[in-house]
């Protein structure tokens, strides 16, 4: 089994408040990292960084991310840092506004350029989370429009893959399941899924906003949920995992909480807030992260690239020292999957160090 490790960009970028991007990726390579998850949000903030007169309140031009594009690979390549993939293309599938549709059409043509001018050869696409009254719940048109974004990738020159991710708190493709479902039904060798602990745990285990901070049977369903992926699922159409955990609240997420947001789906906001890294205890994991991560890489038999991508409130933190602190405790985390699940890696655990407390980080193994 071959794993190798990665950060995603949004604990390398811009969730770090006050610290440079080439301070975070020379934290990566410290740690053992093999690569990142880049989000487009740390792309633009460096393209508004180096080519502030070229900016508009649509954001940076695509001359400017194109360039910024090209010096992210160099800073990676330098480090020996691959990049996994793009991501989030947001809020594209399911679409009820139609021309809205055309216009992510139109973004990803370019969003694949960037693809190509970054070294990757993979975009990840998370289901869309937007408000019921904007997506539809014809499960024949979202199929249709990720066929399309698939036929278009499959144009490119190198060729383009699309990950599709459900989310815990997504609209309409909130399961595993009905992830794997639009995967078989697009039908298509350049669109797979991606697998996440966190997201999996988070809709059929996990409830933020019970007291138990979990869901009626919660054991049963991750048992049956578990029992059905290993049946059901072709590993080859899984194009990476990720596996992190999360806090389980003292107090319920509801009106009066301190992550309670209006505008966001609880779960969100529980995300955004709170993940951990496996088998962090001592503040609060909770979620049956060992038992999903067997079922992936014994299981399915999954080989290839693992994020170990959290979101926490840490990562706003100002400091030095957080990026460093949040690459250590990652670098921790994955050592201790390895062990607990005898793993075979050709990204080895590092020597073991003094863990720091950190709550935010993303990456891939």
């Amino acid at each position: 089994m071959a794993n190798r490790l990665a950060i995603s960009s949004m604990s390398l970028g811009r969730c770090y408040a006050g610290h440079s991007f080439a301070h975070k990726l020379d934290a990566a390579q410290r740690y053992g990292y093999k690569g990142i998850e880049l989000f487009h949000e740390d792309l633009a903030d460096i393209a508004d960084t180096l080519y502030p007169d070229f900016s508009s309140s649509e954001g940076p031009s695509q001359a400017s991310q194109m360039a910024a594009a090209k010096q992210i690979y160099d800073m990676c390549s330098s480090r020996g840092l691959e990049i996994v993939c793009l991501q989030p293309f947001l809020h594209y599938d399911g679409l009820l506004d139609r021309s809205e549709h055309e216009r992510h059409l139109e973004k990803l043509d370019f969003w694949i350029q960037l693809a190509h001018e970054l070294g990757t050869d993979m975009i990840q696409v998370p289901a869309n989370f937007l408000p019921a009254e904007y997506v539809s719940t014809d499960l024949n048109l979202i199929v249709a429009d990720l066929q399309q974004i698939a036929d278009i990738g499959l144009l490119a020159s190198p060729p383009i893959r699309f990950a599709y991710e459900s989310l815990c708190w997504s609209t309409r493709i909130d399961t595993w399941e009905l992830c794997w479902e639009v995967v078989r039904r697009v039908d298509r060798p350049n669109f797979g899924m991606c697998l996440d602990t966190f997201n999996i745990a988070g809709r059929i285990y996990a409830d933020p906003t019970s007291p138990t901070g979990r869901t009626p049977n919660a054991e049963e369903a991750v048992h049956r949920s578990i029992a059905n992926l290993i049946s059901h699922v072709d590993v080859d159409k899984v194009f990476y995992v990720q596996v992190v955990d999360a806090a389980r609240l003292k107090e319920p997420l509801l009106p009066g909480h301190p992550y309670y947001n209006p505008s966001q789906p609880a779960r969100m906001s529980w995300s955004r807030n709170c993940r951990l890294f496996y088998g962090e205890k001592e503040y609060g994991a909770y979620l049956p992260v060992k038992e999903l991560a067997a079922a992936f890489f014994h299981g399915l038999g999954f080989s290839g690239w693992v994020s170990l991508e959290l979101f926490n409130r840490r990562m706003s933190d100002e400091g030095h020292e957080v990026p460093e602190e949040l690459a250590m405790r990652g670098a921790a985390s994955w050592a201790r999957l390895v062990k607990d699940l005898r793993l075979v890696t050709d990204s080895p655990p590092m020597q073991a160090k003094a863990v720091l407390p950190m709550r935010r980080l993303s990456a891939f193994l």
